[in-house]
């Protein structure tokens, strides 16, 4: 029998409960919708555009639905995400996920920021199985670097947790210093790897 199905620790109640809380928060943000779709409605029609003509008649309400989509991390934490996949392990060696495609808004433009994270942490009996972080709102990748840190510190209470967020900003490229290329690097280090340098060394060489 695979030891991480008898070791995955599991709560059913607290399982159902976050399924209705997911889908009460998903009729609300239907419920919110026509009011989205007329504020969309309204910046078009602000910014010149016949928002009666064919190809615009029903983009504000695909917009909301976008923007909707695009900040659905609202509905959920870190520890929303990690929660059904956190197993009983006796590791203590250092895990590292590479690679993590994410997404999100920036809060400063209301444009995405997209890239990868980098996650390592030393485990004290319990690792998790991560796979992709999706968009989590109006964030910024300093804060959302943090957050992530804090969430997988809070949930397995590991040695240790470093993350790396490497991402591309919209509001970058498209505006202001307009470098295609150009990316932000963003880290967060608790405990094993803040204190030892050479566990902190190990982990950025390995993601490198």
């Amino acid at each position: 029998m695979n030891g991480h199905c008898t070791g995955k620790v599991r709560d059913s109640a607290a399982t159902v409960h976050l399924k209705r809380e997911t889908s009460r928060k998903e009729a609300e943000d239907e419920s919110r919708l026509p009011a989205l779709e007329t504020a969309y409605r309204s910046i078009l029609r602000e910014l010149g555009e016949d928002t009666d003509r064919e190809g615009l008649l029903r983009t504000p309400l695909r917009a909301a639905k976008a923007m909707q989509f695009l900040t659905k991390g609202y509905h959920e934490t870190i520890y929303d995400i990690l929660n059904d996949a956190i197993f009983d392990e006796d590791h203590d060696e250092m895990v590292i996920v590479k690679d993590i495609d994410m997404f999100s808004l920036c809060e400063h433009h209301l444009v995405p920021f997209f890239g990868r994270v980098h996650i390592g942490y030393i485990p004290n009996k319990k690792v998790v199985g991560l796979s992709k972080l999706a968009s989590l709102g109006l964030s910024y990748p300093h804060r959302l670097t943090k957050q992530i840190a804090m969430g997988i510190s809070e949930a397995l209470q590991p040695k240790g947790v470093a993350v790396v967020i490497e991402a591309a900003h919209m509001c970058m490229v498209m505006r202001g210093v307009q470098k295609m290329n150009s990316r932000t690097v963003t880290s967060t280090m608790l405990g094993i790897y803040l204190e030892d340098p050479k566990t902190r060394e190990e982990f950025l060489t390995l993601i490198r």
